[in-house]
């Protein structure tokens, strides 16, 4: 079964975010657990713990089909240390709030090497600062987000998620986002069942469907391989409809979260209610 959503403002408190998300018929959805705009946030109080885990009952929806993202300012792989210590308590702070919240996942991008170090030697020090936070935590999983390989991003191609994934100790807690808007613009083809087939295979044998946690369902502005991260409406950009009636006909999508960051918040629930229209049977 599919579980499809958006994701939804917390703002007024992420007890909030369930009611925004049944507001639209999701069945799923993302949210920011604080600013993610800033580095620190006051506490989660008892008060907003226990509202959002009664408003999610009240949402019909489930703890493993929350998938929250971190804030934008981390940079797991910062070639500096001082950033890099700023970015490794933030990011444990994400973690510990989804804990807090008794959600299981925690979605960021890998990071930026900003051209001071090898890509690889950034993808060593995302793994270092995964298995760091896993060692504070207990349960989160930590949902690495392909990316569009803009400026000196990490994480636009599969063997980078794989480099991340052999490196992370308890690969029970370590897990991917694909984002079907940044697949496209790093340069894999999901114009067409037949390329979506090509590319799922390639995801399979570099990476693997059992670390696939969650899917961002994004149409791109950006043509095939731009490097450039654009999303645009479920059929309104340059991948087209096929992209999605393949993932909601296939099988390994199953029971994880799939939610739109699609450019127009206002048309959401006729988004979803088109991905759900088309299941086939």
């Amino acid at each position: 079964m599919k579980y499809v959503g958006a994701h939804v403002s917390a703002s007024g408190g992420v007890d909030n975010a369930p009611l925004n998300a049944q507001a639209i018929n999701a069945r799923a959805f993302a949210l920011f657990t604080k600013n993610q705009r800033q580095w620190v946030a006051k506490p989660l109080s008892e008060k907003n713990i226990t509202a959002f885990k009664a408003n999610l009952d009240k949402a019909g929806i489930k703890a493993e089909h929350v998938l929250p993202h971190d804030s934008y300012l981390i940079n797991l792989g910062h070639p500096e240390k001082e950033p890099l210590e700023k970015s490794r308590n933030a990011f444990l702070d994400e973690m510990q709030r989804c804990q807090q919240l008794g959600l299981r996942l925690l979605n960021f991008h890998p990071g930026s090497h900003l051209n001071k170090i090898s890509e690889d030697e950034s993808l060593d020090i995302v793994a270092e600062s995964i298995n760091i936070a896993l060692d504070q935590t207990d349960s989160v999983i930590a949902v690495i987000e392909n990316t569009a390989g803009q400026g000196t991003n990490l994480g636009y191609t599969f063997e980078h998620l794989a480099h991340i994934i052999n490196k992370v100790d308890d690969k029970s807690r370590v897990g991917v986002c694909l984002d079907t808007c940044h697949s496209f613009t790093a340069g894999y083809d999901l114009r067409t069942a037949e390329a979506c087939e090509e590319t799922f295979t390639k995801f399979e044998q570099i990476v693997g469907f059992n670390y696939l946690r969650g899917m961002h369902l994004n149409d791109s502005k950006p043509d095939l391989g731009a490097r450039v991260d654009r999303h645009e409406s479920i059929g309104k950009g340059k991948i087209g409809l096929e992209c999605f009636h393949y993932i909601m006909n296939d099988a390994r999508f199953d029971d994880i979260p799939m939610v739109l960051e699609t450019i127009n918040p206002d048309i959401w629930d006729k988004e979803i209610a088109l991905l759900y229209s088309m299941v086939d049977g």
